[in-house]
């Protein structure tokens, strides 16, 4: 047996196991937690793993792919990850009981094509520096790739969204002879993690550099910038529900965390196909992490709020800190959780979110990155952030993310997993 019919072998294996899994009773209960926790009635911290430097994980060989089928190995990949992961540290993850097949969509990005600089027409222009090969985390020198604003409306594209539904039939009728019996499929569109950020994709069109120089010395060009991108997304927004092409319910994720919640999806959902404001969105403006906050109203918050407005649930912010513009964050329509980065003032920070926000902490990455790891370091870091929200009644969850590195030391991950996790229920 080989080529394609030992793929087929393989992924059922795999499928199985995750089948098997997905029907334990624990999975319901994360969910239960879930909803409690977004919906600002939590019963404890919620925690999460994402972001993680797998090319430093392959122990024993798990995560090696056997198959050959370039669809075969995208599937193989997901499934070794989520129950490598379910293995060694879950903490609140949640393993589904289907697979998901993506949609045969042009125009969005979806989950094999998210790349966040090649939006409407645009592509990265770059230089990279790379220490190791097997990490997807580089060094980036962009291109400023915009003199005028005759640049802007000309590169800049409004997107077209198409579906090629003979594709998608083909995709659908593939997973179908691989995991018929197993576990059901589920036709993928786009917002499995929607991501509707504006200014990230900019500074990768720009360069920090060009970015910062534009909103110094050319503003009407960054104005006419954020204005085309925003109209963009809304072009698409549009298309993709008119083709009823976005995810269905419901919506696992949200940023690395957990999205499940009983307000979401809308009264007006069919059953069948959702719409933006039945779904969650997240966004950011972290280029503005050294801009003031009147110009970070000015030019990111003014321009989104109709982005905003169309989704259901809001997350907002990833590295930068916020706590100096948590005014204009908190105008955001929708706003459901607040992102408080390793270098945000966490007291500050819990101050203005209170009860009315999730407290969505990142816990430093680099405690998994030094020469040593000191696990009682990172667990007084994480009770002083759990003593800060319980300060000020805000719902918390932390999101370990943009871990890039942990010096092929399996067991840092799984210390930094297990502590989180008793900080969480103690």
């Amino acid at each position: 047996m080989k080529g394609i019919e030992q793929d087929r072998v393989v992924l059922r294996e795999l499928a199985q196991r995750i089948a098997e899994i997905a029907v334990l009773p624990i999975q319901e209960e994360k969910k239960r937690l879930w909803r409690k926790h977004n919906g600002l009635n939590p019963e404890r911290p919620m925690v999460t793993i994402d972001q993680v430097c797998w090319n430093e994980l392959n122990i024993d060989g798990k995560l090696t792919l056997i198959c050959e089928d370039p669809e075969c190995r995208i599937y193989e990949d997901r499934f070794r990850k989520i129950l490598f992961q379910w293995e060694l540290f879950p903490v609140d993850m949640v393993v589904e009981g289907y697979v998901n097949v993506t949609k045969a969509i042009s125009g969005a990005p979806t989950t094999t094509n998210n790349l966040p600089g090649a939006l409407f027409g645009m592509k990265i222009q770059e230089q990279t520096l790379v220490t190791d090969k097997a990490n997807d985390i580089v060094s980036h020198q962009y291109k400023n790739q915009f003199k005028s604003i005759d640049d802007v409306m000309n590169k800049i594209q409004m997107p077209i969204v198409s579906h090629n539904e003979a594709e998608t039939r083909g995709r659908m009728e593939k997973a179908k002879w691989l995991f018929d019996g197993i576990m059901p499929l589920r036709e993928e569109g786009w917002g499995y993690d929607p991501y509707a950020s504006s200014w990230d994709p900019i500074s990768m069109w720009m360069g920090m550099e060009g970015f910062l120089y534009g909103l110094a010395d050319e503003p009407d060009l960054m104005h006419a910038l954020i204005k085309r991108v925003v109209d963009a997304y809304m072009v698409m927004l549009d298309q993709l529900e008119e083709q009823k092409l976005l995810y269905n319910y419901p919506q696992a994720l949200v940023h690395t965390t957990g999205a499940w919640s009983d307000e979401l999806p809308g009264d007006s959902y069919d059953g069948k196909y959702v719409k933006t404001k039945d779904m969650w969105m997240y966004s950011m403006a972290q280029s503005f992490v050294s801009v003031s906050p009147q110009m970070f109203e000015e030019y990111d918050i003014n321009y989104c709020l109709p982005l905003f407005d169309r989704f259901g649930l809001v997350y907002y912010g990833c590295c930068d800190p916020l706590e100096h513009k948590m005014d204009s964050v908190k105008r955001i329509p929708h706003l459901r959780k607040i992102s408080v980065s390793p270098w945000a003032d966490r007291e500050l920070s819990a101050q203005q979110i209170g009860p009315d926000y999730v407290f969505s902490n990142k816990p430093n990455p680099a405690f998994l990155a030094g020469t040593s790891f000191d696990v009682e370091y990172v667990k007084k870091d994480l009770e002083t952030t759990k003593t800060i929200c319980k300060k000020y009644g805000c719902p918390l969850e932390f999101a370990f993310k943009d871990i890039s590195t942990i010096k092929n030391d399996l067991r840092r991950l799984t210390e930094e997993a297990k502590t989180a996790m008793q900080v969480a229920t103690s």
